[in-house]
């Protein structure tokens, strides 16, 4: 058996990233054999990150990255947010995005297979990031935008990232419209982007709560007083209707246009947005366990 230095673990680890005892044990299985030692942990992470996968993954960060008009954000979980502020993961998540950036990847798929600088591949680096945090970490979602227009990618807290592509106005502009989608979550872009069903059904709404003394005015009245209502309804769900939130003495609508602007569109992730968190109660956990 080849002796196991304290150098030789040192060496595995920093290039491995892994624990000492882990690299102890590693060079151990193998015999001092350092190159195999490294493929052991490699191995031993993907086996840790498929025992993990099942594990519910809804905390996380969401990393941006961009060069002009082209840029990326990526949604990556983690099991607690303890391990969504942990250096380590902080770290891996912006290598994931300049990665994606760079590749140019479709999707989430294909992103798996992109190179980081330290030459591993996505998901070689999410299976040594699992071993090494002990959590489950999954790349969810992400989304892209390559265009010649402005555009503004923005991160608020970790949790919430989006992208906004101007034509026309400039980067202050554009990070501006940015941080009001961040902020309030607009579903649609502009008027015409609203679903003619959901223009119906609200029309039907308003008018199951009108009462029957306001039902019985001529139809033309009737029309102005449920357009109104919807009017402020569309402008409540739209961007353009927004005030804006860094100045609410106007619109998005009316800040966008005064700079002689066009918000083509934007795209808005939320960490865990539709992920079932499991609520855990620890008191009823060490009850039950005192009655054992």
């Amino acid at each position: 058996m080849a002796e196991i230095t304290a150098s030789l673990v040192k060496e595995l680890r920093e290039r491995t990233g892994a624990g000492m005892m882990e690299c102890k044990k590693a060079l151990t299985e193998n015999n001092g054999d350092i190159d195999a030692a490294a493929e052991w942990l490699r191995k031993s992470g993907l086996a840790k990150a498929d025992k993990k996968a099942s594990r519910i993954a809804a905390e996380g960060r969401i990393a941006v990255a961009q060069n002009g008009g082209k840029a990326v954000m990526v949604e990556i979980n983690s099991e607690t947010d303890f391990v969504a502020k942990d250096v380590n993961f902080v770290a891996f998540t912006d290598a994931v995005a300049q990665a994606a950036l760079a590749f140019g990847a479709a999707d989430v798929e294909a992103l798996k297979s992109a190179k980081l600088a330290s030459g591993e591949t996505v998901e070689e680096a999410r299976a040594a990031a699992i071993s090494k945090l002990g959590e489950n970490i999954q790349i969810r979602r992400m989304a892209s935008v390559d265009t010649a227009n402005n555009v503004a990618a923005y991160v608020h807290g970790g949790k919430i990232g989006v992208l906004v592509e101007l034509k026309g106005g400039d980067a202050d502009l554009a990070r501006g419209i940015a941080m009001h989608v961040a902020a309030m979550n607009p579903p649609y872009n502009k008027a015409a982007d609203v679903p003619a069903d959901f223009v119906a059904k609200e029309k039907e709404i308003e008018l199951a709560k009108m009462s029957e003394k306001d039902k019985q005015k001529p139809a033309e009245i009737l029309e102005k007083i449920i357009s109104g209502k919807i009017n402020k309804i569309v402008n409540e769900v739209t961007l353009y209707g927004q005030p804006y939130v860094l100045n609410s003495d106007q619109s998005v609508e009316q800040a966008v246009k005064a700079a002689g602007a066009d918000v083509v569109g934007f795209k808005r992730l939320v960490v865990g947005e539709g992920i079932e968190k499991v609520v855990e109660d620890y008191a009823a956990e060490v009850a039950k366990a005192m009655q054992v």
